[in-house]
């Protein structure tokens, strides 16, 4: 009965012990690699936001990273990467289009995405060793590739959803402050063309949705949304 229940209790512990290492990592990564933004040009976009939401502002974070991205901690904090400033300063990126970065970021931390990617990341690690230790036996060798094919699926189709929904979010949110989801569409159609012309995962094994099929859904909540129609996005 002991050994049975050591080894129902182990993998949850382990994966507790990951989830809160990785809290720890990322946390001090953001720590000692940012610095809050300070960009003249967005603060007119982000004020805008900040109004619409009924706060005195909306604090941004800049990474010192080169990639093009905006992330939310899960602590709430919303960051830029060095890349995507830059970009902007270059004008490759409008206003419209990091603001709408900023208010998909918004949405994840709004919608409780942050926190729960990370107890889902707890429940993956327990699902991805269970599995191991059962389709490890019955399959050996091969047991092990295959519990993380499977537990990789169902943490791909999860953030899926949630970037749909952190999309939605951000376009009721542009709307609402008199921006519009135009840049948000944009900005999806420009960081799809680098990867336009090689071959990337199966689309069910994304961790993001294709920016097609994402902009199709942004369309059809402006369509939903329009000023003066019943149906009202609500943030």
């Amino acid at each position: 009965m002991i050994i049975k229940l050591a080894t129902f209790l182990l993998p949850i512990l382990y994966a507790l012990v990951l989830w809160r290492f990785s809290i720890w990592r990322l946390r001090r990564e953001l720590d000692e690699r940012s610095v809050p933004l300070r960009e003249p040009r967005l603060e007119s976009v982000i004020g805008q936001m900040a109004n619409t939401l009924a706060l005195p502002e909306i604090p941004v974070n800049l990474y010192e990273v080169a990639e093009v991205n905006g992330l939310a901690a899960p602590d709430g904090r919303i960051f830029l990467t060095r890349g995507m400033i830059e970009a902007f300063r270059a004008d490759q990126i409008s206003a419209a289009e990091i603001a709408s970065v900023i208010a998909h970021e918004l949405g994840h931390v709004a919608l409780g995405h942050t926190r729960r990617r990370m107890i889902d990341f707890t429940g993956h690690s327990v699902i991805r060793l269970a599995l191991a230790s059962v389709l490890g036996r019955i399959l050996p060798g091969v047991g092990a590739h295959l519990a993380g094919f499977l537990s990789s699926l169902l943490a791909a189709r999860l953030s899926r959803r949630d970037e749909y929904a952190a999309d939605a979010w951000a376009t009721a949110l542009l709307i609402k402050a008199g921006i519009g989801a135009d840049g948000q569409k944009s900005l999806l159609a420009k960081l799809e063309q680098p990867a336009a012309n090689r071959a990337g995962p199966a689309a069910w094994l994304m961790s993001h949705p294709r920016a097609g099929e994402r902009i199709a859904a942004i369309e059809a909540n402006e369509r939903r949304w329009r000023p003066g129609e019943p149906t009202a996005p609500t943030v």
